[in-house]
């Protein structure tokens, strides 16, 4: 499968999802000047809308708005895409005044999704989310109002938090670390993890760090120093094969990026069976 169905709108998306954290950060994973090289970023972007990519994802975390400034630039005025963004998971924070920062920025007047921006969600701040008039209240809000289309939440973890964001039944996505490294959310042989949990509440669910944020790329130059092989290709193939995964979030900050991650979505013949890598150990 090339797309799925972003099931709040029931727009078609791709399965390969552009990821802004690498065009909005200095020095990401690598010596890299994000504002020096906003030309590119935009050029790239415009090059994955030509190719088909149609779900973008920022925040204005990545670079004080950059990365949305940049998609803002790069997308001005393109219709059929899906375009999410973020907002602070801080205690007492104004959303709507954040999304409408957010907003002007990305150019629009409305984005298809906002998602709580969380690294690691905490017991209270969990309890802060879903509290009267909290985040989650301030977000429903601005869904009714149709300034968002859809609502969710990101985390790294696979923690109560996480369980108990998807058991409010208030999120319509969640955005978690899924990866050939970090595979807590997706346990199939019990089966456990917030994949199933956030699928079993009819939930869109979209993988970050899809190719692992180069960690596996370092652990084998650790193992094997002389091993030159990209793997970058397998690793997107890994999460894209995935049944419970919708979108997978990969970040392209160059042409050359955009071609060889397209290729990759688009080889439907490199997609592996990951439930038989759990298969039992006798035959």
């Amino acid at each position: 499968m090339l797309t799925s169905v972003f099931t709040p709108t029931g727009a078609e998306v791709t399965k390969l999802g552009y990821g802004g954290a690498a065009i909005g950060l200095t020095n990401y994973l690598e010596v890299y000047d994000a504002r020096a090289r906003r030309a590119e970023s935009v050029a790239a972007v415009r090059l994955a809308v030509e190719q088909g990519v149609t779900y973008f994802d920022s925040a204005p975390g990545y670079g004080n708005g950059l990365s949305e400034e940049i998609f803002g630039e790069a997308l001005d005025g393109v219709l059929g895409i899906t375009l999410a963004t973020k907002v602070k998971a801080e205690p007492g924070i104004d959303v709507r005044a954040s999304l409408e920062a957010s907003l002007k920025r990305l150019r629009r007047d409305r984005i298809d999704l906002l998602q709580i921006h969380g690294t690691s969600i905490d017991p209270d701040t969990c309890r802060a989310i879903l509290a009267p008039g909290g985040i989650l209240a301030q977000m429903s809000k601005l869904r009714d109002e149709g300034l968002v289309a859809a609502i969710g939440f990101t985390s790294e973890d696979n923690n109560a938090a996480v369980y108990n964001l998807i058991d409010s039944g208030g999120f319509d996505t969640m955005q978690v670390a899924y990866n050939l490294l970090l595979q807590h959310p997706y346990e199939p042989t019990r089966p456990f993890g917030s994949l199933f949990a956030a699928k079993a509440k009819g939930m869109f669910t979209i993988a970050m760090r899809t190719i692992t944020s180069s960690i596996f790329q370092r652990w084998v130059k650790m193992a094997n120093p002389t091993n030159d092989f990209d793997y970058t290709a397998a690793l997107i193939q890994f999460v894209l094969s995935n049944k419970l995964i919708d979108v997978g979030l990969v970040g392209m900050r160059t042409a050359s990026d955009v071609h060889s991650s397209v290729a990759t979505w688009r080889d439907t013949a490199g997609r592996i069976d990951v439930e038989a890598l759990w298969g039992r150990y006798i035959l």
